[in-house]
């Protein structure tokens, strides 16, 4: 539910595989000494800027409010022709979060879910502009659980140029997303106890949309490699899903969909969304640059064709 835009100006239109890379990662904002999570993101940013705004630019590094209170987002401004050095610009921008969020007495707690938050107590949705999204998806899906409250990942969104290209990318993608979570795990601690699995985050993430299935489907895209494609075998039908429950339209967009990649055709990218973030910027820029590393050898067919890797279907990648 994000309008987030890493990789979003008229520029992307022109962008080809892997000319840019846009990067966002989401932090918890908690009290400093007993570490429980604080619903102050929009204090943070009025601090920051004077006014309380659902985004605020730094630079090529800019901050945004996502669904909940507790939750900050940073992002790439634009799109990035490297990761190199973005670790670095992202780590300024955590000190510069820290100073301001210290005079409240809090700060920034890192990896994907709080161990002990009890979202159906804490939760408290983003009230400001934009709020009326965050209500409707509240009002269908009740967002006090896990998965929606709770729940802070890393995105990397890659641009395509044209439909080709797409297919391409989007082939390469579904191939890995299997693999990710593995990788980047960082939530095995959910309501204060270790639950044996790894990554929590996803667990709850899969499932938290259950009440109309076609909005993460099995977290793995359906196999469709043009926009035509795309539209009639996933968008469509979760726009047809969700319409009884949304009159008014107000989810009719891409972002609506929540698989563990999404297309979005408003400005060529596709966005990754399997990965939990980590314990510094450093180690989810150097996962970005493994999963880049990874794709384009799978988009220049080097270990298999690109029919072979578009023929496999959902399920065994799920």
């Amino acid at each position: 539910a994000s309008r987030s835009s890493a990789v979003s100006d008229e520029s992307s239109q022109r962008l080809g595989l892997f000319d840019a890379f846009g990067v966002e990662l989401e932090y918890m904002i908690v009290a400093k000494e007993s570490l429980d999570v604080q619903p102050v993101c929009d204090r943070l940013i009025e601090a920051e800027c004077g006014a309380i705004q659902s985004d605020v630019e730094r630079g090529e590094i800019s901050w945004s409010n996502e669904l909940v209170l507790h939750v900050v987002e940073l992002k790439t401004t634009g799109p990035s022709p490297s990761l190199q050095g973005l670790s670095s610009k992202f780590h300024s921008e955590v000190r510069q979060i820290n100073r301001r969020l210290g005079d409240m007495g809090c700060r920034l707690m890192p990896s994907a879910m709080h161990p002990w938050m009890d979202p159906f107590r804490e939760m408290r949705l983003w009230p400001h502009d934009y709020s009326v999204v965050y209500e409707t998806f509240n009002r269908i899906f009740d967002c006090r659980g896990h998965g929606w409250a709770n729940l802070q990942s890393v995105h990397l969104n890659l641009p395509f140029a044209n439909d080709a290209e797409f297919a391409r990318l989007h082939a390469a993608i579904r191939l890995i997303l299997p693999i990710l979570p593995a990788l980047t795990a960082s939530s095995p601690v959910m309501d204060g106890r270790v639950t044996g699995l790894m990554d929590n985050r996803l667990e709850v993430y899969r499932t938290n949309s259950r009440k109309i299935p076609s909005v993460a489907g099995q977290v793995i895209p359906e196999q469709a490699f043009s926009e035509a494609e795309y539209q009639a075998r996933i968008l469509k039908p979760l726009y047809a899903e969700i319409a009884p429950h949304d009159p008014a339209g107000v989810l009719r967009n891409e972002w609506l969909n929540a698989r563990g990649a999404i297309a979005r055709f408003s400005r060529n990218a596709i966005e990754i969304r399997v990965m939990d973030v980590q314990e510094c910027p450093l180690a989810d820029v150097s996962i970005c640059a493994a999963v880049v590393a990874v794709l384009r050898d799978l988009v220049a067919e080097r270990w298999s064709p690109l029919a072979a890797q578009q023929a496999l279907d959902v399920a065994p990648l799920a």
